[in-house]
């Protein structure tokens, strides 16, 4: 009997370690979810919201730079078509004229000024003012200005 009661002892304490090593790994893998989750949520990251946040940043760049080329498009239509009025010589001696005043060999340029403006009248002195200051403060200023 001693035999059978020192197997069942050692069966029990087997048992219990068992127990035992099955809530440590229990314990183990409850402290490892919310590692693994976190691992899961920075993978997400990386592979879904920062690549998003790139395109869209690069998608309002080239928005903003096709808006520029058509700005630079529209300018350089323009000065195409500047360039080819100065190539007539009648567009060139208008510039001249305008611009310039320049004239031909032989002709004479003449300023027209501009008339001159009309005399403003000089402003009234303020001596003419009457005086309603008290006696107390005529007295105070006649002090004080001697200072």
């Amino acid at each position: 009997m001693t035999g059978g009661a020192q197997g069942r002892s050692r069966l029990r304490s087997e048992r219990a370690e068992r127990a035992e090593r099955g809530r440590r790994g229990r314990r183990v893998g409850r402290a490892l979810w919310p590692v693994l989750a976190t691992l899961a949520l920075v993978v997400v990251l990386f592979t879904a919201v920062f690549p998003t946040r790139t395109f869209l940043s690069q998608r309002a760049s080239t928005a903003s730079a096709q808006e520029q080329l058509s700005v630079l498009r529209e300018q350089s239509a323009a000065l195409e078509s500047r360039a080819e009025l100065l190539q007539d010589d009648e567009e060139i001696e208008r510039l001249a004229r305008k611009d310039y005043n320049l004239v031909m060999p032989g002709e004479e340029a003449y300023a027209m000024l501009p008339s001159a403006a009309p005399p403003t009248a000089a402003p009234v002195a303020p001596d003419d003012e009457p005086d309603d200051r008290n006696p107390l403060e005529r007295l105070w200023d006649g002090i004080t200005g001697i200072f």
